[in-house]
């Protein structure tokens, strides 16, 4: 049985870059302690976990996260923003409360919230191609001052309601399948002709989404690596299973199941953006021992 990994496989850059950083302060003797993150940093656990060993603590950023930060005034040392980036009263909120923050925000997220902060300045009709309420859009939206409208499914089109006489800018979630937000662009430019199109996708998610496409055809079964609330690692299986039916998402190694690869002779693994290097080799090195 041949097992091959994906050549994008795990961290992308982003989570990469705020994965270090947290590692780097939570060390650091001159960083201000305890540390707190808003959030998960990426959406995966075993992650999360292994940051909470050098003490870092999260702050579940599904309340009311400001109320929180406030109840724990005086304990908190330093504050993290996570990968999928805010809206800007977070950085107010700091500078106001004199607490140190330090800001792990994708380059490519930072974008898309500038260029939606442009837009809306400018007075903009701003649409978001992405998940509604999802960490990273809800920053994009705040930073448009909370004024776009979203694309998140088919169905959203015939509810979209913009006025022709006024300039129009469409901005996406940096990790939605590509494939829909091309086919977003051209429902709105046919609608829309002046529309202003900005591709904010992310060029890793992309290569990770071309893969996907060629591979899973090319196999008998695919393995995608990743945590059910990340979305890109959900939107790779996604693609994987409309393709091939024998696509499995796992979030680690101990989920995967020998009947799945009955009589399969090529296997190819792949994982998403924010799954660790030590899941991806402990899933490989099982599927290597069960060959």
């Amino acid at each position: 049985m041949q097992i091959t990994l994906s050549q994008y496989a795990g961290f992308c850059e982003g989570v990469d870059r705020a994965y270090n950083m947290i590692k780097k302060i939570a060390l650091d003797p001159k960083v201000k302690k305890p540390i707190f993150v808003l959030g998960a940093l990426v959406h995966n656990e075993d992650v999360v976990k292994s940051l909470e060993k050098l003490s870092v603590v999260t702050i579940s950023d599904k309340k009311d996260f400001f109320k929180e930060i406030n109840t724990l005034k005086g304990r908190i040392g330093t504050l993290a923003i996570t990968a999928h980036g805010m809206g800007p009263k977070i950085y107010n909120f700091a500078k106001k409360k004199k607490i140190a923050l330090v800001d792990t925000t994708c380059p490519r997220v930072i974008k898309a919230q500038r260029l939606a902060k442009l837009f809306s300045e400018k007075n903009y009709q701003l649409v978001i191609v992405g998940e509604k309420g999802h960490k990273e859009v809800e920053g994009i939206f705040e930073w448009g001052n909370k004024k776009a409208k979203f694309v998140e499914k088919e169905a959203d089109f015939k509810k979209l309601k913009l006025d022709p006489k006024k300039k129009i800018a469409v901005l996406s979630q940096t990790t939605q399948n590509q494939e829909f937000v091309r086919h977003a662009w051209d429902v709105l430019r046919k609608k829309y002709p002046q529309v202003e199109i900005v591709d904010t996708l992310c060029l890793t998610t992309q290569n990770r989404q071309n893969e996907v496409r060629k591979k899973a055809l090319k196999n008998d079964a695919v393995v995608v690596i990743g945590s059910p609330t990340s979305a890109n690692s959900t939107r790779l299986w996604e693609i994987s299973q409309e393709i091939n039916q024998k696509s499995y998402f796992i979030e680690r190694r101990n989920q995967l199941r020998k009947s799945w690869f009955k009589d399969c002779q090529k296997i190819w693994v792949t994982a998403g953006a924010s799954t660790p290097t030590w899941i991806i080799e402990e899933v490989m090195e099982y599927l290597g021992r069960s060959n």
